[in-house]
């Protein structure tokens, strides 16, 4: 018998054929349902983006505006979920944690319902969440704002500005999908084997919960605000190299040269704070990133390690006033409308995902009974 090749983490395996996104790591290119990336997710509300991953097609302005019609009423959260969120509070349990539970509380038959629901509940539990957490009522939806605006409102009870929304709005579009990533392939096998769609959901996010996926945009900011001047950032980040440390924010599995997402979040960060915020903070990061690619160069010759996206995603949702805990969550909040969008295609394929294993175990074991062992 001829040996099998194994693919450990099924590496280079390609699993699925899909329109909705592809990554091209070599030449730094993430296509979004046939968009570059740095073409629309600053010009496009996420409803669009929701929009075209679901149905292959921008919707017109009747379109539009039915589909956000139709988002509106499920942003309100049934008693049973506002119980978990607040029994989660009460444990201040990790907010994906929190979002894991309170997720499963939806329930629908109605595929169509249940993504509506679980795209329009995801920003509402998070922001209910978090409030609980700091001893403060939820703050009810709006009718009247759009996903990306409710979700602010509904985290502070204050009406966020458009450049705030735009912001906001433009990592939203940026993150919604990115190929055949842990979590996305996690919902598709669960939907594969004809699960409901609000199963494959939950799985998705326990995988995304996981460090070695969900990333770490907070650690990138963490280390900004450890260097604490300009002056100070090339002793800081030589001293980080020096004893073997990673940079956070720089390098990328996929990515071999700037992550493209991060060159779209970089332009949505300097409007952001070209508007409002703290301008020296932003100048800050600037010159970290200069020094520490310039670095890496120098101490990793060849390995061309860029900036990637959670370098500026911690910039710019830190720009919104989102804490570090809120960062992963709300990555979670686009993604969700990526995972439904490949859960509908999986469907249509009608095909039970079923890899093979090769054992590798021991054989012909002889089975020696309990008094002789």
């Amino acid at each position: 018998m001829s040996e099998t090749a194994v693919r450990a983490g099924l590496e280079g395996v390609v699993a699925a054929a899909t329109r909705l996104s592809s990554v091209d790591g070599q030449a730094g290119e993430l296509i979004i349902a046939g968009f570059p990336v740095e073409d629309f997710a600053d010009r496009a509300t996420f409803e669009e983006t929701l929009y075209l991953l679901w149905h292959d097609a921008l919707p017109n302005a009747d379109q539009l505006a039915q589909f956000r019609r139709a988002l509106a009423p499920h942003r309100h959260l049934a008693p049973i979920t506002l119980n978990i969120i607040s029994a989660a509070a009460e444990r201040k349990a990790d907010v994906m944690d929190m979002l894991r539970m309170a997720t499963s509380t939806l329930t629908s038959d109605n595929h169509e319902q249940a993504a509506l629901a679980l795209v329009a509940q995801m920003p509402s539990m998070v922001a209910a969440y978090w409030r609980m957490l700091q001893g403060q009522a939820a703050v009810a939806p709006r009718p009247d704002l759009g996903h990306t605006g409710n979700y602010l409102w509904m985290l502070s009870g204050t009406e966020p500005s458009p450049e705030q929304v735009r912001a906001l709005e433009t990592y939203l579009n940026t993150v919604v999908d990115h190929g055949l990533n842990a979590s996305t392939f996690t919902a598709r096998v669960i939907i594969s084997t004809q699960s409901d769609l609000v199963s494959a959901v939950v799985g998705a996010i326990g995988a995304l919960k996981g460090p070695l996926h969900g990333g770490a945009p907070g650690p990138a900011l963490d280390m900004v605000f450890e260097i604490g001047a300009a002056e100070r950032a090339e002793a800081v980040l030589r001293a980080k190299l020096e004893r073997g440390e990673r940079l956070m924010g720089f390098g990328h599995r996929v990515y071999k040269v700037r992550d493209p997402r991060a060159e779209v979040l970089a332009r949505a960060a300097k409007r952001l704070f070209d508007h409002a915020g703290d301008r020296s903070l932003y100048e800050l990061v600037m010159q970290v990133e200069r020094t520490a690619v310039a670095l890496l160069a120098e101490y990793k010759p060849g390995r061309n390690l860029q900036t990637n996206v959670e370098f500026y995603t911690a910039l710019l949702l830190h720009g919104l006033g989102l804490p570090n805990e809120l960062f992963t969550p709300t990555f979670t909040v686009s993604r969700v409308g990526g995972w439904i969008a490949h859960c509908f295609e999986q469907q249509a394929l009608g095909r039970i995902i079923r890899p093979q294993s090769v054992y590798t175990g021991i054989r012909d074991r002889a089975w020696v009974p309990l008094a002789e062992r």
